[in-house]
């Protein structure tokens, strides 16, 4: 079980690390267009919000390493929560695909990593 919450916190921290070169690098190239389904004149115009996105999702995906270098369990908890809390904002504020996309394996890793105690 351990084992497995390590993994999905592993994949988690893939993903906002993921979510950090879309947003600062390829928002506005046709990967990042054909993504978010925007138009290169709406990704330009929110370009620099954008990357302030990235570099929070770059954030996430820095504290949930370090939780798992530093074998550091409350980090992970804290961490993974903050992805679960923007994962049902963005759901409730956005698209509900967020949801799925961010809280749903953030939720997963959340549960395996409580359950481990």
């Amino acid at each position: 079980m351990k084992t497995i919450a390590k993994f999905l916190t592993g994949l988690v921290a893939v993903e906002h690390f993921l979510f950090l070169i879309i947003e600062m690098f390829l928002w506005q190239k046709p990967v990042g267009l054909s993504m978010f389904k925007n138009t290169a004149e709406f990704a330009e115009a929110t370009a620099a919000l954008a990357q302030n996105q990235g570099l929070y999702n770059g954030f996430l995906a820095a504290g949930l390493i370090w939780s798992l270098i530093a074998a550091k369990r409350d980090v992970r908890i804290f961490f993974l929560l903050c992805v679960v809390v923007a994962g049902v904002f963005g759901a409730a504020t956005v698209s509900p695909t967020i949801f799925f996309a961010q809280a749903v394996p953030a939720i997963l890793a959340l549960g395996l990593t409580l359950l481990k105690r």
